[in-house]
């Protein structure tokens, strides 16, 4: 079975290719549902592949800057995108990844950024499950609250309302986002987005497993304008956090390349399926995404602790992650099809009765 792992040039080791391509193609799909660029499934995955931690962080942001290049043009049609408010972020963004990265080569250099990665990888990912699933749960109970009470239910409502605390924060200059239809001060963003660099300069992602839950939780943005401008960031970013690894020679561009082919084609899907699943859907199924992930991060530390399950924790990691991007990918395209279907349906019944007056 030879013929299915390539070697690496750079990293120096080999790596079964048909599973970047899974990664490539699924969290492209993934990525363009979610409004990132996977990456908090790619790095993991990288690395339960066989890449070092600091080459898998690399070569993740290597291949998710072109991807949400594209996913970023598909949502700009749809105008799911803030550009004002991107921009403003960008300052954040990069000051914030710069700061990570250094502190990934000072941990590489003491030996120990693979465990470390892993642990603040869990810690986000239990943080980012514990506020999706308290959001869905607490805006199900006013839904109850108010049907039981007679009253009409709110469809912007929302569980966690952190974002209307904060915009009672006036320090100049105070800004207006259309798109995103919210007014606050610019230094709402630029901190969120400080944060949400530093942690992917860290843990190697484009800042969207963060920035697309701030953004809704902390800035007040609806979810699909979260998803593109949250896009719009991971492709400034990535390409920024590309040219720095590069720089410092932890970027495995053949690997990227391969990811990147599978990845164009999925990222036009999952972008699409968005105009279908609004708001509510997309939490639940990006929550659910993010427990596996940390299932799979958990059996990556299990060895450490166990040598003897060495084996087996790797070989049902990689079995989880790849399971888990193949059947969150069907999923989305699925009910981007019944959508697509429906709307076509919905045309042509529209079509009858115009012809019919």
């Amino acid at each position: 079975m030879e013929w299915l792992y390539v070697m690496m040039p750079i990293a120096g080791v080999k790596i079964f290719w048909p599973g970047l391509i899974i990664l490539g193609v699924g969290v492209g799909i993934i990525g363009g549902f979610f409004g990132m660029g996977g990456a908090w499934m790619v790095t993991p995955g990288l690395n339960i592949l066989g890449f070092p931690m600091a080459f898998a962080i690399g070569t993740d942001i290597a291949h998710m800057a072109g991807k949400s290049l594209i996913s970023t043009m598909r949502h700009g049609k749809f105008g799911n995108v803030d550009y004002k408010l991107g921009l403003i972020m960008l300052v954040g963004t990069v000051v914030g990844f710069e700061v990570g990265a250094q502190m990934v080569m000072w941990l590489e250099r003491l030996g120990v950024v693979d465990f470390y990665v892993r642990i603040l990888y869990l810690v986000l990912l239990a943080i980012i499950t514990w506020m999706v699933f308290t959001d869905v749960a607490k805006k199900k109970k006013k839904e109850r609250e108010a049907l039981a009470a007679g009253k009409e239910v709110d469809k912007l409502a929302t569980g966690l309302d952190w974002s209307k605390t904060l915009h009672k924060i006036k320090i100049p200059p105070m800004v207006h986002f259309k798109e995103a239809m919210i007014y606050c001060s610019a230094w709402l963003p630029i901190m969120v987005s400080f944060l949400t660099g530093w942690l992917a300069g860290i843990l190697g992602i484009g800042g969207g497993l963060i920035r697309m839950p701030s953004l809704i939780y902390f800035v007040g943005c609806p979810t699909h304008v979260a998803v593109g401008t949250d896009l719009f960031e991971v492709m400034i970013s990535g390409l920024y956090g590309t040219a720095t690894y590069t720089y410092k020679g932890r970027t495995e561009l053949v690997a990227a390349m391969i990811m990147l082919v599978g990845a164009a084609i999925g990222a036009q899907i999952g972008t699409v399926a968005t105009k279908y699943i609004k708001g509510y859907g997309i939490r639940i199924a990006f929550g659910l995404a993010v427990v596996g992930c940390m299932l799979s991060i958990i059996m990556k530390l299990i060895p450490r602790w166990v040598p003897v399950l060495k084996t087996p924790m790797d070989i049902s990691a990689t079995v989880l992650i790849l399971g888990l991007v193949a059947c969150m990918s069907l999923y989305i395209f699925v009910q981007m099809l019944k959508g697509a279907s429906k709307e076509v349906a919905q045309k042509k019944a529209a079509a009858k009765v115009s012809i019919a007056q």
